[in-house]
């Protein structure tokens, strides 16, 4: 009874068969997570809801459905259906972070949408073992957050009025 309980057991975790998959498996989590954390930083630190943990979840949730259907065997083909999945759900995600002022006739929360939704880009690519272009998507996610509006800031105080 103990043999045959155990033989499950291994059975059920062989998902992990050595330790290289282990290793996969680990620095691609981990390296969506950096990334998201990263992103996620940023956000935080200009005072947005969707801060470190929110980024971080969503690229590693991002990065498992991705790991999961890959280690289970599924063709990259058929990791289309997957990926809609993904972004329909990072879509519905990111419409709750956008709020319309109707007194003030604002819309905010739109850079901190279109941020979650490209973290969650960001955790498919560590997902699939892409990380060198994770880790550049993420240096230009962070150079537009960052670069951009001190650009379109120093144009619209050298526009002649």
């Amino acid at each position: 009874m103990g043999e045959e309980i155990w033989s499950t057991l291994v059975e059920e975790f062989s998902d992990v068969p050595d330790a290289s998959t282990i290793t996969l498996i680990t620095v691609r989590l981990v390296v969506a997570a950096v990334l998201g954390g990263t992103l996620g930083y940023e956000r935080e630190r200009k005072g947005r809801s969707a801060g470190v943990r929110t980024h971080m979840l969503v690229a590693v949730g991002a990065a498992l459905f991705v790991i999961g259907p890959l280690q289970s065997g599924m063709e990259i083909a058929d990791l289309s259906r997957v990926l809609q999945g993904i972004v329909q759900g990072i879509g519905f995600l990111g419409a709750g972070a956008i709020m319309v002022r109707a007194a003030r006739r604002q819309v905010e929360g739109l850079t901190t949408a279109a941020n979650i939704w490209a973290t969650a880009g960001i955790g498919v690519l560590a997902g699939l073992g892409l990380e060198a272009t994770a880790i550049l998507s993420t240096v230009i996610v962070l150079v537009i957050l960052a670069a951009v509006p001190l650009i379109l800031l120093k144009s619209s105080s050298t526009e002649p009025e």
